[in-house]
């Protein structure tokens, strides 16, 4: 059963060191660019978030995780945050990526 999309089971989806083609296909060249220096950021996804990391190193722990879960990720992936996740996300590298926001869900 997939329950990855039930709200009570948000996941940060994870594609590391996608294919060239892969990303052409996206288009992510063309995405804007948003970055932050390392340090800590409590973030809300008002909609489904797309985005490839250029530079950096982070830890996004999920709000309600009583077992401080994390999901890590850094240059070189692809990362799929959904629609309505609440997380910190604990900077160790300064970020710059890539993003595109889903607007159809």
């Amino acid at each position: 059963m997939d329950t990855d999309h039930t709200p009570a089971n948000l996941t940060i989806q994870v594609e590391r060191n996608p294919s060239e083609s892969r990303l052409l296909e996206l288009g992510i060249k063309s995405w804007p660019k948003w970055g932050c220096p390392p340090g800590k950021f409590p973030l809300k996804f008002d909609a489904e978030e797309t985005c490839y990391l250029l530079k950096g190193k982070v830890k996004a722990y999920t709000k309600g995780s009583s077992t401080g879960q994390f999901v890590e990720f850094g240059a070189g992936d692809l990362v799929v945050i959904p629609k309505g996740l609440s997380c910190t996300w604990d900077v160790s590298v300064a970020v710059d990526k890539h993003y595109k926001f889903d607007s159809s869900n």
